[in-house]
């Protein structure tokens, strides 16, 4: 999808926003605020970029959207499709779990293609938006007042300082020092068991669009291995290996070919990258106070099974980019960055909840774990209905804001809890709108619902007979216009809908409005008749039902205030 035109800063000579560090999730934050017209300023304590290995390779299609958005769709078409995941036990096939997709998005479920050139495609995009990027700008400390936040930096010439009005952090694991500034603690556990992996290059015919994994397979007795095809002939491969595992003696002993030949047999092949590493869940007990804001592996580590790292990185960035957006123009109070944390902790919890029952399925923690791991599968190579318990990672999915503080709820399109593996939850208040082609009146060349959600609050609402529609449709939107100075579209879906699959994901009843937000979450689901509660729902959605935590200023007290804590959604 052609992405839309850039938009000028309004404030071009204000301070930036300060996205610290340029992985794939500092620069999508970034991009995404400078496509809302914010100005925005990343650092970056590497001398330049690293491109070395896969690493995270297999992104989620919620992820591509967002992308795709920002003019990134060249990673939709480079990236390796795949829809279907496979799981074994020993040599026999217990199941394989194909992917849902409650509209109809033309985007795949997920692609696979490496982190290196993932960064690659997103700092051209930088370039086009013109967005600076410092490299040897190691980040030292971070301060805030009322007015913004100062970034302290090492660099070969000296010290430097930066001024900005908010903070995001993208420093990934190791960048203690915004954690220390928000008094934030990173709590968590680490697995015994290494993992070994290896990309390597090889014609594998039948096994280009699924992943492949494996319990307990001969040429890896009593441990995993995990197959990920990527473009251009490459396969990840993942062993899980003992603590003492060491990679050059098995490469010098000619056991990793050893390995490598047992998976492919004789097929020619050759090594493109290796390493070794291990395991951690850990979640930040905090992700905002004041200016500052955590997002990514600096807010939340979790095992890579379900492939849910790097994808809630950019929903992070997501989440954070357009609230802070929103409250820099004054299109909502400054309590809309307080939901920030009360969302994306709640999602974090999730993913750290979801990844590590997998690991303590994996990587059983005493012989009872181990007992019912074999129990179960044994069991499931007869009975079908154990499949549900083998838990080889449940696949990255969007979080939803269900319990959000923006959300309206709707007792007739209620929640129902995390839907069983392989699908979605329905459509309803804090889902996110599931996508699917439309065509605007009077513009012949279709798109993508997702594409004008991003564009501000959207107002969808249900067909209405007669000659009233379009005053009906004028009465909606100055609803939301009452409210707020914010972009917001109000459009008929069947005006819209030209295949029928957004109406047939929703079915709407007639005037129904269904309100969502920016970043294409539903906000709210009710009559459009109603335009005393639908003015209280988009006043909701911006956070203005947030109860005020601070002194007036939209700053939070320092580290020694207390974390709001939040539990993942039910199972």
């Amino acid at each position: 999808m052609r992405p839309p035109a850039p938009r000028r800063p309004s404030e071009p000579d204000a301070d930036p926003v300060l996205v610290l560090g340029a992985g794939p999730v500092g620069q999508t934050a970034a991009l995404l605020l400078a496509r809302r017209g914010v100005p925005v300023l990343v650092v970056d304590g590497r001398p330049a970029r690293d491109a070395v290995g896969s690493k995270a390779i297999c992104q989620q299609r919620d992820v591509l959207d967002v992308w795709d958005w920002l003019g990134g769709g060249t990673l939709v078409r480079e990236g390796l499709t795949w829809d279907t995941a496979r799981t074994f036990y020993r040599d026999q096939e217990l199941f394989s779990v194909r992917l849902p997709d409650p509209g109809a998005s033309p985007l795949p479920p997920f692609v696979n293609i490496s982190q290196s050139r993932t960064e690659q495609v997103l700092d051209g995009l930088l370039d086009r938006e013109g967005v600076q990027v410092l490299w040897n700008h190691r980040v030292s400390g971070l301060a805030q007042d009322a007015e913004g936040v100062t970034a302290t930096c090492e660099t070969p010439d000296g010290p430097v300082t930066l001024r900005g009005t908010h903070a995001l952090s993208c420093l990934g694991a190791h960048g203690g020092v915004a954690r220390e500034a928000i008094g934030a603690s990173f709590e968590g556990t680490s697995f015994d068991d290494r993992f070994l992996i290896c990309d390597i290059r090889a014609q594998l015919p039948g096994w280009e669009r699924e992943r492949r994994f494996y319990f307990d397979p001969e040429w890896n007795p009593g441990r995993q291995v995990l197959i990920h095809p990527c473009p251009d002939s490459v396969f990840r491969i993942d062993w899980q290996v003992p603590p003492d595992f060491d990679l050059d003696t098995e490469r010098s002993s000619g056991r990793l070919d050893a390995r490598i030949r047992q998976i492919i047999g004789d097929t020619p092949y050759e090594i493109v990258w290796h390493s070794v590493y291990r395991f951690h869940t850990r979640t930040a007990d905090r992700m905002r106070a004041g200016r500052v804001l955590l997002a990514g592996d600096n807010a939340h580590l979790v095992a890579p099974f379900g492939a849910r790292g790097l994808n809630s990185g950019v929903q992070d960035a997501e989440n954070a980019a357009w609230k802070i957006a929103y409250v820099r123009a004054g299109w909502a109070p400054p309590e809309l960055l307080a939901t920030y944390e009360a969302e994306r902790h709640a999602a974090a919890l999730e993913n750290a909840d979801v990844t590590s029952a997998t690991m303590r399925f994996l990587v059983p923690h005493d012989e009872a774990e181990r007992e019912r791991r074999v129990s179960v599968l044994d069991r499931a190579l007869t009975d079908e209905g154990v499949h549900a318990q083998v838990d080889s990672g449940r696949l990255a999915e969007p979080f939803w804001y269900t319990d959000s503080a923006l959300t309206t709820p709707c007792a007739q399109r209620p929640f129902g809890g995390r839907p069983p593996r392989g699908q979605a939850p329905a459509p309803c208040p804090g889902v996110m709108l599931p996508d699917a082609p439309v065509t605007l009146p009077g513009d012949p060349e279709p798109t993508r619902i997702r594409a004008l959600l991003r564009e501000g609050l959207t107002l969808l609402v249900g067909a209405v007979p007669g000659s009233g529609r379009a005053a009906f449709l004028d009465r909606v939107r100055g609803a939301a216009q009452d409210v707020t100075p914010a972009p917001a579209t109000a459009l008929y879906l069947d005006d819209i809908d030209t295949t029928g699959a957004l109406a047939a994901a929703l079915t709407p009843e007639p005037g129904q409005v269904w309100l969502v937000r920016p970043d294409a979450h539903v906000a709210a689901v009710l009559a459009g008749t109603d335009t005393a509660a639908l003015r209280a729902a988009v006043h909701a959605a911006l956070g203005g039902a947030v109860r005020r935590a601070d002194g007036g200023d939209g700053t939070l007290p320092g580290p020694e205030a207390a974390p709001t804590t939040h539990s993942p959604s039910p199972r």
